[in-house]
């Protein structure tokens, strides 16, 4: 008989940054783990501690097709998460959010299993409200160049509560901020990352706006701590609940730190900045505080030499002079 607190769950997105860490942290806390990619982002290597590991399965699958398999939980992180790669193909992405929540939610449905929904802060868009709480119902451009995913996970939110509503799926909707550390893609123009490979090849630093706009970066560690703990939370938690770090920098402080950290002698470059992207983004973890007993514990300096470290591999790896 298979041990009660031993869980089958199925992780999409699994070999994606945030997915492969999830993976790890459930094959670690003894689960059974099913990860089920496409690898459009996530890749191969990102699972390939895992791999051979008894308890730890890898699928090539997309979201956007029906998945019949037998589970206890479901984390649904499939969505490509940065602007690079979610503008690459926006009607796959909004399809990927939208069809992705109906299929998952619809196993969710036929196995009675528990599913969490890795919703996001872009649901706020350029917020009027500062810091951000659960019930700011946001500021979206709704036909802007973002709205693929901004409008996709919003959509998603939507079908996750209306299947509770109507059907009595357990569900969480977890609102994920700005998280960085290893494992995130070298080229998915993220700021941390972006920084951080330009720093190591002494490149300018490419700095979008004036360098005054904020994000409050919370370490993967600390986030996947997050998801794991809502998920174990009692039926009548839903969310949404903000998860991230609410300690606030300027995108000027971050390059000073990562230039800084790296040694480089990079110089700063302005550069326009894009379309609706938001002048502020901080959330208020009040709620998850309380209800989870959760928040960040990773400083910024710390997590960024772990980030730097995991880049000044890879980048050896490739070929790359750091």
């Amino acid at each position: 008989m298979r041990d009660m607190l031993r869980k089958r769950v199925l992780v999409t997105g699994g070999a994606g940054f945030l997915g492969s860490h999830l993976c790890e942290r459930l094959v670690a806390d003894g689960h059974d783990v099913v990860c089920v990619d496409n690898f459009y982002t996530g890749t191969r290597e990102n699972v390939l501690a895992l791999h051979g590991h008894p308890r730890f399965e890898a699928i090539r699958h997309d979201v956007t097709f029906p998945l019949y398999v037998e589970v206890d939980e479901i984390y649904n992180l499939a969505c490509p998460a940065s602007p690079i790669h979610y503008q690459f193909d926006p009607v796959q992405t909004t399809k990927t959010s939208v069809h992705g929540a109906i299929n998952m939610l619809g196993l969710a449905k036929r196995v009675k299993a528990r599913i969490l929904q890795a919703s996001t802060s872009e649901v706020y868009g350029d917020p009027e409200m500062h810091p951000q709480r659960e019930e700011y119902w946001g500021n979206v451009n709704p036909i802007g160049p973002r709205s693929c995913y901004d409008e996709g996970k919003r959509c998603a939110e939507t079908l996750f509560f209306d299947y509770w509503r109507q059907h009595g799926l357990r569900i969480k909707v977890a609102r994920i901020f700005n998280t960085y550390g290893p494992r995130m893609h070298p080229n998915d123009g993220r700021v941390v990352s972006n920084f951080i490979v330009q720093a190591l090849r002494n490149e300018p630093i490419t700095l979008y706006g004036d360098g005054r706009q904020t994000r409050s970066f919370c370490f993967v560690t600390d986030l996947i701590d997050g998801l794991v703990r809502l998920m174990g939370t009692a039926d009548a938690v839903t969310g949404p609940m903000n998860l991230g770090n609410p300690v606030e920098f300027t995108i000027g402080e971050l390059a000073a730190r990562v230039i800084e950290l790296t040694g480089s002698r990079s110089a700063i470059e302005h550069r326009p900045l894009p379309t609706n992207d938001p002048r502020q983004r901080r959330p208020d973890i009040s709620l998850a505080r309380e209800a989870l007993g959760w928040q960040p514990t990773v400083a910024l300096d710390e997590g960024l030499r772990h980030t730097i470290a995991y880049f000044e591999r890879l980048l050896a790896e490739r070929g790359a002079p750091a």
